[in-house]
């Protein structure tokens, strides 16, 4: 795996590849943001719980804002770690016969969150090394 990681680099350039996973990150983010919302307005509209089961879900992705802002590798790689969490949710949504399609959208949106973050740690590190 590291000598195939170590031949897209010196085919692409590191700053292509940081680039490109740094646009995977701000879409994966932002898709998943969006997905949370929904289903903390779904939950919303079954029970009289409020806002707090959206902000339940919403807040971890939030704290990582400054760090996707700022470009740490670091922060990326916690990223990761904790896309890995929504996509248990995910699997758990799945199971659910009516909500099924937003557990696998969920699904998809933390994986491709997950492989972003720890290509962007990757080769931002690298990049930064380098420099």
């Amino acid at each position: 795996m590291r000598a195939a990681l170590e031949r897209l680099e010196k085919r692409h350039g590191l700053d292509r590849l940081t680039r490109l996973s740094r646009q995977g990150v701000i879409v994966s983010y932002g898709v998943l943001i969006a997905l949370l919302f929904l289903g903390g307005l779904q939950l919303q509209a079954q029970s009289d719980s409020g806002l707090m089961p959206m902000l339940v879900r919403i807040l971890p992705l939030v704290l990582f804002l400054p760090s996707i802002v700022t470009r740490r590798p670091r922060g990326h790689a916690w990223l990761a770690f904790v896309s890995l969490l929504y996509f248990m949710q995910g699997v758990m949504i799945a199971t659910l016969p009516d909500k099924a399609w937003l557990g696998m959208l969920e699904v998809v949106a933390s994986l491709a969150l997950f492989i972003a973050s720890m290509f962007f740690a990757r080769w931002r590190s690298r990049q930064l090394a380098v420099s």
